[in-house]
């Protein structure tokens, strides 16, 4: 029986010898998930770009391994979270070793949106494409061809975290949703304030969610998640606490 490491390079044979026939055609996608994409690079080479999840794309559990997406990845916002694999085979200097980031922003203009599928990486997440030594060779190499599916979130020992709007008061909350394992992404989020019903929430933008009450909400507060693909649901309890502020992160127990 072959190891997975075989099947996947068999696959990665198989969309090689298969680029050159398929390319043109509206993302190609084979039985195991693997389709065409385009990829670019922004920010400072080895950085880790500027995205809606601010400063802490740097950091654990990211390490800069992140992306922005054209609209039918990003999809609104609604692709915000989700992490993809990425395999670089066409140039030299690509390792042809499979790499997961995680969409955090959008690519809205140029080979973004006129490709069917782009990843915009940011710098640290391109170099990781290339082979040992190689990465300055494959950051100046222009728009790359590569193959992509999407994956699981795995991210080792983190808890979903909250982080509030600068702007958030008793009668408006809103916050980014950090670090989900799994999907990545959301179908529905409802907040339960102290004493109160489970209230819908609107996803705003970038994994932003809010609900804009007519009376004041007051803590601590439950948030049920439930995730995109699988509606797999979870309950952080009392993750906002009463004495809450804006521009804070609250971190739960809980992930997926």
């Amino acid at each position: 029986m072959a190891s997975p490491s075989q099947r996947y390079f068999a696959v990665l044979a198989l969309f090689a010898v298969s680029l050159k026939f398929c390319y043109c055609q509206n993302i190609t996608v084979d039985d195991n998930g693997w389709g065409y994409a385009g990829v670019t690079w922004y920010g400072e080479a080895g950085g880790a770009g500027s995205t809606g999840y601010g400063s802490a794309v740097a950091n654990p559990p990211f390490y800069a391994m992140i992306s922005a997406g054209g609209p039918s990845l990003f999809n609104s916002g609604k692709g915000c979270g989700t992490c993809y694999q990425i395999v670089c085979y066409e140039n030299r200097a690509c390792s042809r070793r499979p790499i997961r980031v995680t969409i955090t922003d959008e690519c809205p203009g140029g080979p973004c949106a006129s490709e069917s599928a782009h990843f915009d990486l940011s710098g640290k997440a391109i170099g990781a494409l290339a082979r040992p030594g190689q990465a300055d060779r494959l950051r100046a190499a222009g728009v790359l061809r590569v193959i992509y599916r999407r994956t699981p979130c795995r991210y080792r020992r983190t808890a979903i975290a909250f982080h509030i709007d600068a702007g958030s008061n008793p009668y408006y909350i809103a916050f980014a949703v950090e670090y989900e394992n799994g999907d990545g992404d959301f179908a529905s989020i409802e907040i339960q304030p102290a004493g109160g019903k489970y209230i819908p929430m609107q996803e705003m933008r970038s994994s932003v969610w809010n609900v804009n009450y007519g009376s004041p909400l007051r803590g601590p507060f439950n948030i049920r998640l439930t995730s995109g693909e699988s509606r797999k649901t979870n309950v952080a309890q009392d993750v906002i606490p009463e004495n809450w502020r804006p521009d804070q992160t609250y971190r739960s127990i809980v992930n997926f």
